[in-house]
């Protein structure tokens, strides 16, 4: 088969598919809220309940905030569940959803971030679906058009974008399932 024959949305939508229909929504499918916000260290930066929170910045609308400073300290806090599924949510998928797919505009200051396990959960399905929605709809030729100044490095073409998003999301929520781990053998929850 010649390269030019090959399905690249495919094979690229496939790489994230895979892994979260086998791997991901699986783990993450039951969160419980006590996993959602275990800190497993003092200070780790959460998604608080609204005026709670100490870190030097907290984003967010409604009753819950995330924690975040600028600069980012050094070396960063350690993060719970909750803080890496906000990431992942709104910086990761939500604020790309937006800027490339023609979703409603999302920042970590505007997110309304989620009270629960669930909720975020949800949250996290639906920017996916988005996402993959949105990759779906682009063409071959529309794959090699760079992405322009809504990203970092305006040069790179959108193909380019999707595998740092779907690196992104294996290596964040690959994390979220390693805190669960962490959880289950810390603090006694079943298996």
């Amino acid at each position: 088969m010649r390269s030019n024959e090959l399905d690249w949305n495919h094979h690229l939508r496939e790489q994230i598919e895979w892994h979260w229909a086998h791997h991901l929504q699986p783990r993450l499918a039951d969160l419980t809220d006590d996993e959602y916000f275990w800190s497993p260290v003092p200070d780790a930066w959460s998604v608080r309940p609204r005026g709670t929170s100490t870190a030097p910045v907290q984003g967010g609308v409604g009753d819950f905030t995330i924690d975040f400073a600028f600069p980012e300290p050094t070396p960063a806090p350690l993060t719970t569940i909750a803080w890496r599924l906000g990431h992942v949510i709104v910086g990761v998928l939500a604020a790309r959803n937006a800027a490339h797919f023609g979703a409603p505009p999302a920042s970590y200051e505007s997110w309304e971030y989620a009270g629960t396990g669930a909720a975020a959960f949800d949250q996290l399905q639906t920017q996916l679906d988005t996402w993959l929605t949105g990759v779906r709809s682009l063409s071959a030729d529309d794959l090699t058009v760079p992405v322009g100044d809504k990203e970092p490095f305006p040069e790179l073409p959108m193909a380019d974008l999707i595998l740092h998003i779907h690196r992104e999301l294996i290596h964040h929520l690959s994390e979220v399932c390693l805190m669960r781990d962490l959880y289950r053998h810390t603090q006694g929850a079943p298996q």
